[in-house]
C-alpha cells in the first residue's frame, strides 16, 4: 500500500495510508481532505505534499 505524505492545516507534516478522492456531485471538493492529524490528534484539513526527487 502507498502512503501519502500530506500537511494539515496546523503545519504538521506527516504520512498516511489513505487520501481519499471523493467527489460531491459533478465537481471534486477540492485539492485537501478532512483528516485526523496524528500530532495535534484532531480533524484538520489537510493537502498532499509534492516531494522533491533527488
Amino acid at each position: 500500500m502507498e502512503r501519502t505524505v500530506v500537511r494539515c492545516a496546523e503545519g504538521h507534516v506527516f504520512s498516511t495510508a489513505s487520501f481519499p478522492l471523493q467527489r460531491l456531485g459533478a465537481g471534486r471538493l477540492g485539492p485537501g481532505r478532512l483528516i485526523r492529524c496524528p500530532q495535534c490528534a484532531r480533524l484538520r484539513h489537510a493537502v498532499r505534499l509534492e516531494l522533491e526527487q533527488r
